[in-house]
């Protein structure tokens, strides 16, 4: 009699930050886990090179494979009755079924994203679909705040002062009432919204203090005062920081 194949044991899921862009910025606890892993998923507009994947694709060994999730829409227009919720669940959805085929057979998967997975990073969604049932850890990262922070040289907060950290597709009086109310600010998925980010810092009188940072340690970084921006060339990876006013003064 042929003996029955023991039960293979499920892998395990990372969900690893990458950073803000700079291959040096990969912790090294992400760095082993990502060596060590046998798949290595990750998201990627339609028809692009994924960003998080040209952060870690030096750092990994021959023979592991490459799992592109590939979202069905990002910043163009939708079709004509579809909805951008509805699109996205459905991508989730698709995508933690096809991981979760890779856990059942054993394998360990890194699933890696830009910046932080839990600081807008599409990792969360997977995260709430796959959590329940496998093995999971999470291993943070240098979030893009932070990265703009360094590279302009100024403390984001200090002592006593608020920060209020904002998406820039939130309605322009409610940006104003916030920026208003903070002591700093960061204002996060600038693109098509930053005409209508600017406008709020003005008119909560902090176009003085705010300044722009596109693609934040990465080959292509730009960094201006907002006022000098044109709305027209804010890529997705951009953000406006208005930070401590009162750092310099102690």
């Amino acid at each position: 009699m042929s003996e029955v194949p023991a039960p293979v044991a499920p892998g395990a899921l990372y969900g690893i930050g990458v950073g803000p862009g700079d291959p040096e910025l990969l912790t090294l606890k992400a760095h082993r886990l990502l060596r060590s892993s046998d798949v290595v998923a990750h998201f990627a507009a339609r028809g692009r090179p994924g960003n998080a994947w040209g952060v870690v694709a030096p750092h990994l060994r021959p023979g592991q494979r490459e799992v592109r999730l590939e979202y069905p829409v990002t910043t163009e227009a939708l079709p004509a009755g579809s909805s951008y919720e509805d699109l996205l669940v459905a991508f989730y959805d698709e995508s933690a079924e096809r991981v979760a085929a890779l856990l059942d057979g054993g394998s360990d998967v890194a699933l890696v994203c830009e910046g932080d997975p839990f600081f807008y990073g599409s990792y969360m969604y997977m995260h709430n679909r796959l959590a329940p049932k496998y093995t999971t850890e999470v291993v943070p990262a240098v979030p893009a705040m932070a990265a703009g922070a360094a590279i302009l040289g100024a403390p984001l907060v200090c002592r006593d002062e608020v920060l209020c950290v904002l998406s820039g597709v939130l309605p322009e009086e409610e940006l104003v009432a916030r920026l208003e109310a903070a002591g700093a600010a960061v204002v996060m998925k600038l693109g098509r919204n930053l005409a209508k980010v600017r406008s709020a810092v003005e008119r909560a009188g902090l176009l003085e203090y705010a300044h722009y940072v596109e693609r934040a340690t990465m080959d292509r970084q730009r960094v201006l005062p907002l006022a000098e921006v044109d709305p027209a060339t804010a890529p997705y990876f951009s953000m406006v920081l208005i930070p401590s006013r009162t750092a310099s003064q102690r």
